[in-house]
C-alpha cells in the first residue's frame, strides 16, 4: 500500500479524531487535550506527520496485511500469474523460479504451428556448450519474464517445462539416485516452490531407456486461496548432453485428478517426444541471453 493511500486514510478520519476529543473533566487533562487539538489543528502538519507514519509502518513490514500479497502456487501453475501482480508480490516482484536453464544469446524458444518446441542452451563448464533441445506440445508456449522454456494451458495448470541441473559426477544418468531429481525438482527456489515447498513427494516409477531416463513422481502444493494441498503428478525425462555434467530436464504435469480422467496422455506424449543433442557449430559468439527478470 503506498504511503499516500494511508495518508487520505489519515485524512478522511480527520473530523472523527477532532470530535471524539477528550472531555474536560479537570484543569489539567483540559489542558493537554487542548494542546493535542491545536496541534491537529494544523492540517497540514498533521497529513505529513501522517504521511511519515504511514512510510515507517510500510517499510518496517508493520502492515503486512495490506502491503503484501502471498502467492497461490495452484492460481500460478494454472495461469502464470499471481494475485496483484503489480503489487510488491505479484509479477513485478516475485523473485523468478530457478530452473537452470541459460538460453544462447542470438536465439529464441519457438514453437510451430504443428506444437513443435525448440530451444538452444548453454551446458558443461562455465555454460560453453551449446545444446539444442526439442519437444512437441499440445499446449502453447508461456510468455512473460517468469518462464523460461515452458508450454502451458492456463485453463488447466496442465504444462511441461524445461529445467538444468549440475552433477556431483560424471555419472551416468542411470547411476543417479532418485533423491537427485527430488531435491533439484522440488527445492524452495524451484519451479513447484512458489508457495512453500511441496509436500509427499513419491517417486512412483523409474526407468532407463538408452540415454533418457525417466521418472513419475507424485506430490502435493498448498493452494493459498483453499488452504488445502492439491495433488499432483509429474513425468520427468532427463538426460546428460554429451560431454557435460548437465542433467537437462523436461517436467511435465498436471493435477492427480486430471491425470486420472486422461491428462495423463498428453503429458506421457510430450515426455517423451524430448530430445536434446549438442547444437551444431554456428558463427554466433557462446555467451548466455541476458535475463530479463
Amino acid at each position: 500500500m503506498k504511503s499516500s493511500s494511508i495518508v487520505l486514510a489519515f485524512a478522511s478520519i480527520y473530523p472523527t479524531v477532532v470530535a471524539f476529543a477528550p472531555s474536560s473533566s479537570s484543569v489539567e487533562r483540559c489542558s493537554r487535550d487542548r494542546h493535542v487539538l491545536l496541534e491537529a489543528h494544523n492540517r497540514r502538519e498533521f497529513l505529513s506527520s501522517a504521511a511519515a507514519a504511514a512510510t515507517a509502518l510500510v517499510g518496517s513490514n508493520i502492515l503486512p496485511e495490506v502491503a503484501r500479497a502471498e502467492v497461490d502456487t495452484e492460481d500460478f501453475l494454472k495461469t502464470g500469474m499471481v494475485a496483484m501482480p503489480m503489487g510488491v508480490s505479484g509479477q513485478a516482484g516475485k523473485a523468478k523460479p530457478k530452473t537452470g536453464v541459460v538460453l544462447r544469446e542470438g536465439s529464441d524458444v519457438l514453437q510451430s504451428k504443428k506444437g513443435d518446441v525448440t530451444a538452444e542452451i548453454l551446458v558443461g563448464q562455465d555454460n560453453l556448450t551449446p545444446a539444442l533441445a526439442s519437444f512437441s506440445s499440445p499446449w502453447p508456449l508461456a510468455k512473460g519474464g517468469l518462464f523460461d522454456v515452458e508450454c502451458r494451458e492456463a485453463s488447466s495448470g496442465d504444462g511441461a517445462f524445461l529445467t538444468v541441473a549440475k552433477a556431483t559426477s560424471s555419472s551416468s544418468i542411470g547411476d543417479l539416485p532418485k533423491t537427485f531429481f527430488t531435491e533439484n525438482l522440488f527445492s524452495s527456489t524451484g519451479r513447484f516452490s512458489f508457495y512453500g515447498a511441496p509436500t509427499d513427494i513419491k517417486v512412483k516409477k523409474s526407468n532407463v531407456e538408452g540415454a533418457y531416463r525417466y521418472l513419475e513422481i507424485s506430490f502435493a502444493n498448498l493452494s493459498q486461496s483453499t488452504n488445502a494441498e492439491i495433488p499432483r503428478t509429474a513425468l520427468v525425462v532427463a538426460t546428460i548432453p554429451e560431454g557435460t555434467q548437465d542433467v537437462v530436464m523436461l517436467v511435465g504435469s498436471s493435477t492427480s485428478n486430471r491425470w486420472k480422467k486422461g491428462s495423463e496422455k498428453a503429458v506421457r506424449s510430450t515426455v517423451e517426444s524430448f530430445r536434446v543433442s549438442l547444437a551444431p557449430t554456428s558463427g554466433l559468439k557462446v555467451r548466455a541471453k541476458a535475463q530479463t527478470v
